[in-house]
């Protein structure tokens, strides 16, 4: 099936934030007086909406505290942690083959719209997109992708990328189609429980899924 438009999920898909988002979420958990965690144990946090994340985190459920968290979080990553970023080898050939194609592409991310805008720029990879659409705390992306249906921002051909289990599940339940990747931070077994039409082992591979 040729879809008709791709939206790409941001974090552990185009591009690798580790090392700013776990520095920024330490930032947090110091502020709060919490101690910071290891790199590696913040990793598998990435994709989920930050309130999710730190509910998660710290076992704290006051939608203040949680609050107060991703306020400190954003402090420090809009300063420097969005900058501490690695695009993924093949990322931009790909998006260049899509675009070229003449296939509309589209970001749906649980990050604030501005980090992501940042990001792209950073990149240079901006202008592939029609549009970017961010997260806010209490926003599920499943919500988000709702959203972009009701407005008719994309059609119900359009294939939902990502790396995570969220990124399906979103899709899946706006029934749309679903790609997951496995060069991002969700596991294999993790993806294949939710069922995606594609499973994708390398940036090359998405070309694929306009093809036919």
């Amino acid at each position: 099936m040729r879809h008709e438009f791709v939206l790409f999920d941001l974090d552990g898909t185009l591009s690798d934030p580790l090392v700013g988002f776990a520095r920024s979420v330490n930032y947090a958990l110091s502020h709060m007086g919490y101690a910071p965690l290891e790199m590696s144990q913040l990793a598998t946090y990435i994709g989920p909406p930050l309130d999710s994340t730190f509910r998660a985190v710290t076992g704290e459920d006051s939608p203040a505290q949680t609050k107060e968290f991703v306020i400190k979080y954003r402090e420090r990553y809009a300063e420097v942690g969005y900058s501490e970023n690695t695009l993924y080898p093949g990322i931009e050939k790909a998006l260049s083959h899509l675009r070229e194609s003449g296939i509309p592409l589209g970001v749906c991310t649980s990050k604030r719209r501005d980090f992501a805008e940042r990001i792209l720029d950073m990149f240079g990879l901006r202008s592939h997109f029609r549009f970017v659409d961010g997260g806010e705390i209490g926003v599920q992306k499943w919500q988000q992708i709702e959203a972009l249906l009701a407005r008719k921002g994309i059609p119900p051909s359009t294939v939902m990328v990502g790396d995570r289990s969220v990124d399906l599940i979103a899709a899946h339940r706006n029934h749309l189609p679903a790609a997951g990747v496995l060069w991002g931070h969700g596991s294999r077994a993790e993806l294949e429980a939710e069922a995606p039409r594609y499973l994708l082992s390398l940036p090359n591979e998405i070309q694929t899924l306009v093809e036919g």
